[in-house]
């Protein structure tokens, strides 16, 4: 999503930099099959997601409507941005030669591919921090204060904020473009993606540092958020949990309490901030490792795909965690069982 270093022009006689996963045509060949494995398995889990929360009235709630939000953001990259880096890396397996608008930046071209691609990766993996934190403030709301969920969290009102965490998130996607002329998008021979990057000059203006630090900031302090409130919620869940062993038999437990519900699909969302957390934190130390000089080449392919493997997670998170997902997720997946079953 973000490289800060500093970028250039690409020299077209230059070999592309070499790294673990490229430097013999087997890694090649494995580097490809698994961008291709990588986007079915995106389209598979996201469109199932969509498929149980939408076609199933039980889903119809706000927590639902936040995880369909969060389905289309890891929806669009496995639509639109692997498939740019498959198309590169097989282009430049048969011809033996990069497609041409990888060794130029967007400043220094017409039309360039990253300049849509770049801004849906940035913009999604921000919907998707945007989202998971939402999830949090929802569920820490239904676990502490179960009587006034109803009131607080309404449909309208989520659906309200999803509108404005996409139409934020794709502003600050496309605000180092907006307001700085000197921050270009390239096609990234270490990371194999659309990166953020330096137009035509060799030092990093203040400015545009200024703007690229946006990202890192939002990022953090949303996933820093996100992680104090699960804390403080399952903290509360604990709790709960050992005042029910305590409570006799016969004695009717207190309707102001989080219900068996609430508490499951507020150890779900934990599961998910971890899980997105431990996906982020490779890009993390990379930008920090990149600002103090670093250039990290293999370690940037694996932290921004890292990140982008997090987009198939959250269908097997769901399954594993929530009952009621996995049931429906298993309707609706019977008929394509029993055409199996029956071609064989």
């Amino acid at each position: 999503m973000i490289e800060t270093g500093t970028a250039t022009m690409l020299d077209r006689t230059e070999p592309a930099h070499c790294t673990v996963c490229c430097c013999t045509l087997a890694n090649k060949i494995l580097m490809v099959l698994f961008m291709v494995l990588l986007i079915f398995a995106i389209l598979f889990g996201n469109l199932l997601t969509l498929a149980v929360v939408l076609g199933t009235k039980h889903f119809h709630t706000p927590q639902g409507y936040l995880k369909a939000s969060l389905a289309v953001a890891d929806l669009a990259v496995g639509i639109f941005v692997v498939p740019l880096s498959v198309y590169a890396e097989v282009y430049l397996m048969v011809a033996d030669l990069a497609p041409e608008w990888t060794s130029y930046n967007s400043q220094l071209v017409s039309f360039h591919p990253c300049n849509l691609i770049g801004p849906i990766f940035a913009g999604c993996t921000l919907v998707s921090i945007t989202t998971i934190f939402l999830l949090t403030i929802e569920r820490s709301i239904a676990v502490l204060r179960p009587l006034h969920k109803d009131s607080v969290i309404t449909r309208r009102r989520t659906t309200i904020l999803i509108i404005l965490s996409w139409v934020g998130s794709f502003f600050l996607a496309v605000s180092p473009m907006v307001f700085s002329s000197e921050i270009s998008l390239e096609y990234n021979s270490c990371s194999r993606m659309c990166n953020y990057a330096l137009g035509t000059i060799g030092e990093f203006p203040s400015q545009a540092w200024n703007i690229l630090l946006l990202f890192p900031t939002f990022d953090f302090t949303l996933l820093g958020g996100t992680v104090v409130i699960n804390v403080v919620s399952l903290s509360s869940i604990r709790q709960h949990s050992r005042r029910r062993k305590h409570l006799a038999e016969g004695e009717r437990q207190n309707s102001g309490k989080p219900t068996f519900s609430d508490i499951k699909a507020a150890k779900t969302i934990g599961t998910l901030t971890l899980a997105f957390t431990a996906s982020f934190t490779p890009i993390a130390v990379f930008v920090v490792g990149n600002v103090l000089g670093n250039k990290w080449c293999d370690f940037s392919f694996f932290a921004f795909w890292i990140l982008a493997t997090n987009s198939c997670w959250n269908v097997i998170i769901y399954s594993v965690r929530d009952q009621k997902f996995r049931l429906c997720a298993h309707k609706l997946l019977m008929p394509f069982q029993r055409k199996t079953s029956t071609t064989v």
